[in-house]
């Protein structure tokens, strides 16, 4: 291949390789679930769990496999054989086939709670990265407003230093102000780089994929004060382990009692009669083993049965409460944040933009320093960033709400 034909395929394929990479992947707070429900790799791995439920009920309850026998024996020569066939099987004398399918038939649903489970914590890590994504370009936008004031400041007085009004200190202190600010939007970009790399795994994005999270964070309001939990994935699971347990400890009484074992068998044997010959005789005939629980009455097994049953009992109760406890106390940090931030709104930014515009105003008339203008911006600057961090907070407690009642995000 000539270096012409090199260069074309070379120039081609880099052309080429932006084209085939995969397009963006656009969420919103919105519709993050949506997506953790049909991308995310490890729920539909859970998923799995559902099938291997299906498997072990369409196990359960089942007879065993019966037995067939066969015999022969003869004496020296084979004059005189015999030989017999039979068939056995054994069946339960208790309803232990029907528990066992009892059972499975619960496990089955408890899986598909599981899974559920697994989606509900997910989706909440994934709602929880994107209102960090969507407070932190918050946070940024304000900077940048920020910056853009303190460099037009600068400049200002930049030319007043070049008409010999003011000290050079003044305007290099300005401009240390405007880079600083430079310094906290490019460790903002950082930030959110780092969020969006902890989101990606979430929503099942391939690595050439980029991520694009749309949308901003609403102002602050309120749900409905209710903290009942009827009703939750885990709480569901729980329940039913709670019912197969109680399942099971019958399920160990009955099996005190082994199966019964019943058959059947056919024979033919020939003897030799002397001086009449040789004579053969069949027989059919039934046979029946029935076990004697003498020494094992299967207590250990009804007795760890019943203490599991008891355990999940507890664990049901403990998990309403946690649940209950975990909802009451993000309810309580939305209202606490709520209040917060209405006070810094309503009343303490109001005054620093007073004194914002107090303070330059006086500077450009000569009658303040240039330090108060600083003083006043960054107060500004504070209660906005406080703001701000409040909202995040705010979200981030009701999206721990709305996932501690199981409140569906799809």
């Amino acid at each position: 291949m000539s270096f012409f034909h090199t260069c074309t395929v070379v120039a081609f394929a880099s052309i080429s390789l932006p084209l085939l990479a995969d397009p963006e992947v656009v969420v919103s707070r919105l519709s993050v679930g949506r997506r953790i429900h049909q991308q995310n790799p490890d729920l539909a791995a859970a998923r799995l769990r559902i099938q291997e439920a299906h498997g072990r009920a369409n196990q359960a309850g089942r007879l065993s496999n019966p037995q067939v026998e066969a015999a022969f024996e003869g004496n020296r020569g084979f004059h005189e054989s015999k030989f017999e066939v039979g068939f056995t099987q054994k069946f339960p004398v208790t309803d232990r086939l029907r528990l066992e399918r009892e059972i499975s038939q619960i496990e089955i649903k408890s899986s598909e709670d599981e899974v559920l489970e697994v989606e509900r914590r997910l989706t909440g890590q994934a709602c929880s990265a994107v209102v960090n994504i969507l407070a932190e370009r918050s946070r940024r936008q304000m900077l940048r407003e920020q910056a853009a004031l303190s460099g037009d400041l600068a400049d200002w007085l930049t030319q007043r230093v070049a008409k010999g009004e003011i000290s050079p200190v003044d305007a290099s202190q300005a401009r240390l102000e405007a880079a600083s600010l430079a310094m906290e939007i490019r460790q903002s970009d950082l930030v959110e780089t780092t969020l969006i790399g902890e989101l990606k795994p979430l929503l099942g994005i391939a690595p050439r994929q980029g991520l694009v999270v749309t949308g901003s964070l609403p102002e602050p309001e309120l749900p409905l004060r209710s903290i009942a939990i009827t009703s939750r994935p885990d709480l569901d699971a729980a329940r039913l382990d709670e019912k197969a347990a109680a399942a099971a400890v019958a399920l160990e009484k009955a099996r005190r009692y082994d199966d019964v074992e019943g058959g059947i068998f056919l024979a033919t044997d020939r003897t030799k009669d002397a001086p009449l010959g040789y004579d053969r005789e069949g027989i059919i005939g039934l046979q029946l083993k029935v076990p004697w629980p003498l020494w094992d009455h299967h207590e250990g097994a009804i007795q760890e049965a019943s203490a599991k049953h008891e355990r999940k009992q507890a664990e049901v109760k403990a998990l309403h409460r946690a649940i209950g406890l975990e909802a009451e106390a993000a309810l309580a940090e939305m209202i606490e944040s709520h209040q917060i931030m209405r006070e810094i709104q309503t009343t303490l930014l109001p005054l620093a933009e007073e004194q914002v515009a107090l303070s330059e105003s006086g500077q450009r008339s000569g009658l303040g320093e240039i330090q108060d203008v600083f003083r006043a911006r960054e107060k500004r600057l504070h209660l906005a960033a406080s703001r701000l961090e409040v909202i995040r907070t705010f979200h981030l407690a009701r999206a721990r709400y709305e996932i501690a009642i199981g409140k569906p995000t799809i």
